[in-house]
C-alpha cells in the first residue's frame, strides 16, 4: 500500500498521478503499484511539484512496517534505531524553489520556443538519411502466413522524401477479419499486386544501404527474413533499429505502446492505419520526433 499526500501542486502531475493511484480526497492518493514504478513516480513528483510539497508513505522492511519520504520543509525524515520518523523542524531548511510566477513562467517559455526553433532548424539543415517500413500480412505466423503489401518512405541527405507502396500476391486466403483491418481483397491482389519476387526486389532497390526504422519491427523482419529465403533472394543487410525501445525508454508512464497510442502522444496523426504506407509515413514521423528530442541516433 502506498499513500501520498500533496499540497499546492500543478494541476497537471495531480493528473499524472491519478494513471496510477486512487484520489480518495482532495491531495490524497491511495495505490499499490511496484517499488520501481513508485520510486519513478517520485522522481516525477520532485521534478514537477513547483512550489508544492509531498509526502509519501510505503510499505518497508522495518519495525514499523512502513517509510517516508517527503519534500516538506519543516519535517525530516529520521532514523531511530532503525526506526523511521517525521521530526518536526522549528526552523524550516531547504530554500524556496522560484521561477513559477507568471513572468518566469513566460520567460521560460520564450527560453523553449527558441530552442525549438533552433531544434527544427537544425533538423531542416541536417536531414538523417533513413527509411521507415511496414509490412501487411495474412496473419501473424511468419512461417505460414504471407506479406500483402508493403509501404516504406525514405528520406536521402539532401531532405528529398519518396515514397515505395506495392501490393504482393498471395496463394493463402486472406482471412476476413484481415479483409476488415486492412481493406485488401484478393480481387485487388489479383488485379493490381506484383508477385512476391518482384516486390521484394523492388524494394530492395528503393531501400539502398539506408538504415531501417521500423515499430515493433521484429515482426516485419521475420516476415522479410522469411520471404527472401521463399524466394531464393539474399536477405536484407541493412541496419534495421527498433523504435519501441527507445519510445518506452524515454516515455515511461504511456498506458501502452501500441503504434496508435504512440502516435497519439507525438501528436502525429495516422489517417489509415494498417494501410502500410500510412503506417510507414506515420513511423517514419515518429522517428523524426524521436530524432529531435535526442532519443534516437542514426
Amino acid at each position: 500500500m502506498i499513500v501520498i499526500t500533496l499540497t499546492k501542486v500543478p494541476r497537471s502531475l495531480r493528473g499524472d498521478l491519478t494513471k496510477w493511484y486512487q484520489e480518495i480526497q482532495t491531495n490524497v492518493y491511495v495505490g499499490n503499484v511496484s517499488g520501481r514504478i513508485r520510486d519513478l513516480l517520485w522522481d516525477r513528483i520532485m521534478k514537477n511539484i513547483g512550489q508544492g510539497e509531498a509526502t509519501m508513505v510505503y510499505n518497508a522492511n522495518n519495525e514499523l512496517g512502513y517509510q517516508f519520504r517527503t519534500t516538506r520543509r519543516d519535517y525530516e525524515v529520521v532514523d531511530f534505531d532503525g526506526i523511521p520518523l517525521m521530526m518536526h523542524l522549528n526552523v524550516a531548511t531547504g530554500e524556496t524553489v522560484h521561477g513559477f510566477s507568471n513572468a518566469a513562467k513566460f520567460h521560460k517559455a520564450k527560453v523553449m520556443m527558441k530552442k525549438r526553433g533552433n531544434k527544427v532548424a537544425q533538423s531542416q539543415s541536417e536531414k538523417v538519411s533513413m527509411v521507415a517500413i511496414d509490412l501487411e500480412t495474412t496473419g501473424l505466423d511468419p512461417t505460414q502466413d504471407e506479406i500483402i503489401s508493403i509501404g516504406a518512405v525514405k528520406q536521402s541527405g539532401d531532405g528529398r522524401v519518396d515514397r515505395f507502396y506495392k501490393l504482393i500476391q498471395c496463394e493463402r486466403k486472406i482471412p476476413k477479419n484481415i479483409v476488415e483491418l486492412t481493406h485488401i481483397t484478393a480481387e485487388m491482389l489479383t488485379s493490381k499486386g506484383v508477385s512476391l519476387s518482384d516486390g521484394l526486389q523492388a524494394l530492395q532497390k528503393f531501400l539502398g544501404d539506408l538504415t531501417i526504422v521500423g515499430y515493433n519491427s521484429h515482426f516485419d523482419e521475420l516476415f522479410l527474413t522469411n520471404s527472401f529465403k521463399k524466394v531464393g533472394q539474399a536477405d536484407l543487410a541493412n541496419r534495421m533499429l527498433d523504435l519501441m525501445p527507445m519510445v518506452k525508454k524515454s516515455d515511461k508512464f504511456l498506458d501502452n505502446y501500441r503504434l496508435q497510442t504512440v502516435l497519439s502522444e507525438y501528436n502525429i496523426e495516422n489517417k489509415e492505419p494498417h494501410n502500410s504506407l500510412s503506417d510507414a509515413e506515420a513511423t517514419f514521423k515518429l522517428a523524426t520526433k524521436l530524432i529531435e528530442n535526442g532519443a534516437l541516433k542514426i
